[in-house]
C-alpha cells in the first residue's frame, strides 16, 4: 500500500516496528464491545508502528509521512471504545505512551506529556497534595492524551461536567501536519479543536489540565429493594452540596451479579448505586440512603484499591466498564451512550426501561452538563440485531433522550448532535490539508478539501 520500507530507512534513530503480530494489537481498541463496529475493523491494522520520545521525533515521523503521503492514527493505551485508534487505510501508528513525564505542576494546573497514563499521573500529583479533576473507568490503563481526545468524561463529572466544560482543558500542544509540521501552543478556548477529536485535528504532545485538592475518596455501595428508589436517591444524593462526591451511578437489578467482588453482597433482585464520598460524607450519606430504603453493603478506600492490582476501585463497575464487566461473562449484549432531560429526569429514565425492560439493561451515571446535573446512560442491551438497535434508538430519542451513538466511526456520528464544531473542521482543514491524520474518522472533512 505504502513504501513502508523507504519510511522506515527515514525515521532511522526513532523507535519503530513492523511486527505483524504487534502492528495488529496497537491497531485495535474496544471497538468490538460493538458488533457493528467488530465487523467493520476487524482485520484493519497498520504497516509501521513508531513510537516518539519528544516532540522533535513527532515532528520527524509527521514530515516524513506527509511527505511519503503515508496515514498517521495516534495512539495512546488504546481503551477507547469507537475505533479511534483504529487506522482505516494502513500506515503509521503513532504510539505515543514514551511520552509521559510531568513537566510542571503550578497553581495546581498540571502540564504533562499525552502518554502518560492516568493513574501514574494522578499518583504524582497525590504526592504534591492535588488529584485529577475527571478520570475514565479506565484511569488505570488510559492516558491523559486519550482521554481528552476520545471524550473526556467519567469519573469527576458529578461535580465537574466534562472535559468539554470551560476551565476543564486549560491549554494543549499539538503538532500539525502542515508542510512544514509544526508544534503550536494552544490556550484556553483555542484548545477545543483538539477536544474530543481521535487525533484528527492534529498530535497532542503536552496537555494542561486543572487540578483539585487531593481527598481520601471512599468507594460506597448501596443495594436498594427497587431502581427506582435507587435513582431517587442518586439524585438527592447529587444535588446535596455538603456531601462531596466524585461519583454516583446506578444499576438495575440484572447487573450487579455480574460484578466479581459486589454480587454476594448486593441482594439477589435488588438495584445497586456506587458511589464515591469523602469519609465526613459516609454519615449524611447512610442517612440519606435510609431515607429511601437503601442500605450500605460494601465500603472500601479508593485510592487503596485502585493500586492495589488484585483490588478492583468502584469505578471499575462504572461508566464503559459496567459493559465489559458484563461482556467477561456474556458475549450477547452491547450497549447505548444516552443523555436524559435536565427535567423530569426519572420521569424520562422509566420510559423507556419499562418497555424494553428485558432487553435494556438500565445503568446511569450522574453528571453535570453546562452546570446542570442529569443522569447519563450507558445501558447495557441483549444484542439481537443492527436492526433492533435502532428501533431502541429511536424509541428513546423520541422520549427526548440525547444519544451519542457508540456503533459509528466519525465524530459527528457518535456525537449527540451529530456534527463538529466548525472551529474543529477549521482547524482540521489548517492543521492537517492533506486529510492525513486518522483518516475516515471526520466525516465533514472531504477530499475535496484535502484536494483545495
Amino acid at each position: 500500500m505504502h513504501d513502508i520500507a523507504a519510511l522506515a530507512a527515514e525515521l532511522s534513530g526513532i523507535e519503530i516496528a513492523t511486527d505483524r503480530a504487534l502492528l495488529r494489537q496497537k491497531s485495535r481498541d474496544f471497538y468490538w464491545y460493538s458488533p457493528i463496529l467488530k465487523q467493520r475493523l476487524d482485520g484493519k491494522s497498520a504497516e509501521l508502528l513508531a513510537r516518539p520520545k519528544n516532540e522533535d521525533e513527532v515532528l520527524r515521523i509527521l514530515a516524513a509521512c506527509r511527505t511519503r503521503r503515508v496515514p498517521v492514527t495516534v495512539r495512546g493505551g488504546g481503551t477507547g471504545n469507537y475505533g479511534q485508534c483504529v487506522p482505516l487505510d494502513g500506515g503509521v501508528v503513532l504510539d505515543m505512551t514514551a511520552m509521559a513525564a510531568p513537566i510542571a505542576l503550578k497553581d495546581g494546573v498540571v502540564e504533562v506529556e499525552t502518554g502518560a497514563k492516568m493513574i501514574d499521573l494522578d499518583l504524582w500529583c497525590r504526592e504534591r497534595g492535588w488529584e485529577l479533576k475527571l478520570w475514565p473507568s479506565t484511569k488505570r490503563t488510559a492516558t491523559i492524551g486519550g482521554f481528552v481526545a476520545g471524550g473526556g468524561a467519567g469519573v469527576g463529572g458529578i461535580s465537574h461536567g466534562t472535559m468539554r466544560e470551560r476551565g476543564n482543558l486549560i491549554g494543549a500542544r499539538v503538532a500539525t501536519m502542515q508542510d512544514p509540521p509544526r508544534v503550536l501552543d494552544l490556550e484556553g478556548l483555542a484548545a477545543n479543536p483538539v477536544n474530543r477529536t481521535y487525533g484528527t485535528t492534529g498530535v497532542l504532545t503536552r496537555i494542561r489540565v486543572p487540578l483539585a485538592p487531593a481527598q481520601a475518596w471512599r468507594d460506597v455501595a448501596i443495594a436498594f429493594p427497587d431502581f427506582v428508589p435507587a435513582s431517587r436517591f442518586a439524585l438527592d444524593l447529587s444535588f446535596s452540596d455538603g456531601i462531596a462526591k466524585k461519583m454516583c451511578a446506578v444499576f438495575d437489578s440484572q447487573l450487579p451479579p455480574f460484578f466479581k467482588g459486589l454480587a454476594d453482597a448486593v441482594p439477589a433482585g435488588n438495584a445497586l448505586v456506587l458511589a464515591m464520598v469523602t469519609p465526613a460524607g459516609l454519615g449524611p450519606l447512610a442517612e440519606l440512603a435510609a431515607e429511601h430504603g437503601g442500605r450500605i453493603v460494601a465500603e472500601q478506600d479508593a485510592v487503596a484499591a485502585e493500586r492495589d492490582p488484585d483490588a478492583t476501585p468502584f469505578y471499575e463497575y462504572c461508566w464503559n466498564h459496567t459493559t465489559l464487566q458484563v461482556l467477561k461473562k456474556d458475549r450477547g449484549v452491547s450497549y447505548l451512550q444516552c443523555r436524559f432531560p435536565f427535567e423530569d429526569t426519572l420521569k424520562a429514565v422509566e420510559a423507556v426501561r419499562i418497555p424494553f425492560r428485558d432487553e435494556v439493561w438500565m445503568h446511569t451515571e450522574c453528571v453535570r452538563f453546562g452546570g446542570r446535573l442529569t443522569m447519563s446512560a450507558l445501558p447495557v442491551i441483549r444484542w439481537t440485531s443492527a436492526e433492533r438497535l435502532y428501533e431502541i434508538i429511536a424509541a428513546f430519542e423520541a422520549q427526548g433522550i440525547g444519544i451519542a451513538n457508540p456503533h459509528v466511526l466519525t465524530i459527528e456520528e457518535g456525537s449527540g448532535y451529530r456534527r463538529v464544531p466548525g472551529d474543529q473542521l477549521g482547524f482540521k482543514r489548517m492543521a492537517d490539508p492533506l486529510g492525513l491524520l486518522n483518516p475516515g474518522k471526520m466525516r465533514d472533512f472531504t477530499m475535496e478539501d484535502a484536494a483545495a
